[in-house]
Parts: C-alpha cells; structure tokens; sequence
C-alpha cells in the first residue's frame, strides 16, 4: 500500500471513531453527568489532561500533514502549465516580428527607411 493510502485510510479511520465518540456524547450513552465531574476534581484534572494530550497529538498530525504536502516535491498545476506554455509562444511571437521587422526594414544601422 502506498503511503499516501496508508494515511488517507488511518484519517478515515479516526474520523470515524470520532463521529462515533460524538454520536455516542450526543445520545448520552456513556457520558457522565456533568454536576459529578465537576463535584470530583481528580475527574475534571484527568478529563483536562486528556483532552490537551489528545488536542496536541491531533494538532502535530494535522501540522506534519499539512507540512508535509506543502513542503513535498509536486509539479505545476495545470494552471502553471498553461502559463509558461503562453509565455514560451509570446517569446516566439516577439522573435517573429523582430524577424520579420528586419528582413522589411534591413538590420538596426543599415540605413534603410527609418524605424518609427
């Protein structure tokens, strides 16, 4: 498996699990009251530490991820492409008019007619 499949189907796999976690918050069936979290302070600590280490791992995966496809090798977007395709023909348009200029008005200083 390629590793760009390798990651899109572990992020599916979280985002999975998450909407099942949410899903299972929503309809109550494994949540806590939340008088009782916040009555028993070790709970309201562990639930804190956890969700910090869990929104910090998150956030690196997400920063190498993103870091990784900006910073990784691509080439020119079809966009680019085109651009430097037109660019390639004005560099071409621009050698035959100067092309043409001089074969109908002879090369700069040869005193032919003069150039406007």
């Amino acid at each position: 498996m390629k590793q760009g499949r390798a990651v899109v189907l572990i992020w599916s796999l979280v985002l999975v699990a998450l909407v099942v976690l949410e899903l299972a918050e929503v309809t109550h069936l494994f949540t806590l009251p939340v008088a009782t979290v916040f009555a028993d302070p070790v709970s309201l600590a562990v639930s804190l530490v956890f969700t910090t280490i869990v929104a910090v791992t998150g956030a690196i995966f997400i920063g190498i991820y993103i870091s990784s496809r900006f910073l990784g090798p691509r080439g020119f977007s079809p966009f680019e492409e085109e651009m430097l395709r037109m660019r390639e023909d004005l560099a071409e348009l621009r050698r035959a008019v100067e092309d043409l200029r001089d074969r109908t008005l002879g090369p700069p200083g040869a005193g032919g007619p003069p150039r406007r």
